[in-house]
This record gives structure tokens, sequence and C-alpha cells, in this order.
């Protein structure tokens, strides 16, 4: 096998692969768990992704918005 061929085929098409790759995990996933249970394993990974990159750019995030939660629950007297 030619691992420099291989290499250059996959740096020239990267994008369509990695999709084709994705889109298999994510039909398997659909055939051996089921929709509902692959939805929401979506959801908390997009969830996840969201508060993590948040979390990244400002270090105080999830005091921030656990506050902003709490006030909503519990609102402050005046």
């Amino acid at each position: 096998m030619n691992w420099k061929a291989i290499l250059e085929y996959y740096y020239r098409h990267r994008e369509a692969i990695n999709g084709s790759i994705i889109g298999l995990i994510i039909a398997l996933a659909f055939l051996v768990f089921g929709f509902i249970k692959v939805i929401f394993i979506a959801i908390c990974v997009i969830l996840g992704y969201y508060i993590g990159k948040k979390t990244g750019e400002d270090k105080y995030f999830v005091s921030k918005a656990l506050r902003k939660i709490k006030n909503k629950i519990f609102p402050p007297r005046m």
C-alpha cells in the first residue's frame, strides 16, 4: 500500500470522507439505539459543546448563567 497516496487523497477529500464516516456512525446509532435516544444524545452533545465553548471564552459563564436562572425562579425582592 502506498500510504503517501492514501494520505494525499484523504487531504484532498477530507470533508467528504469525514462526512461519510459521521453519517455511517449516525446511521448505526439509529439502528442500535433507536430514534429518540439518538436525538437525545445529539441534543446533549450540542448542549455540551455550547457550554464548553462559552466557558472557554468566558471564565465566569456558568456562574452568570446559574445566577440568571436563580433570579428567574426566585426574583429579588424590592
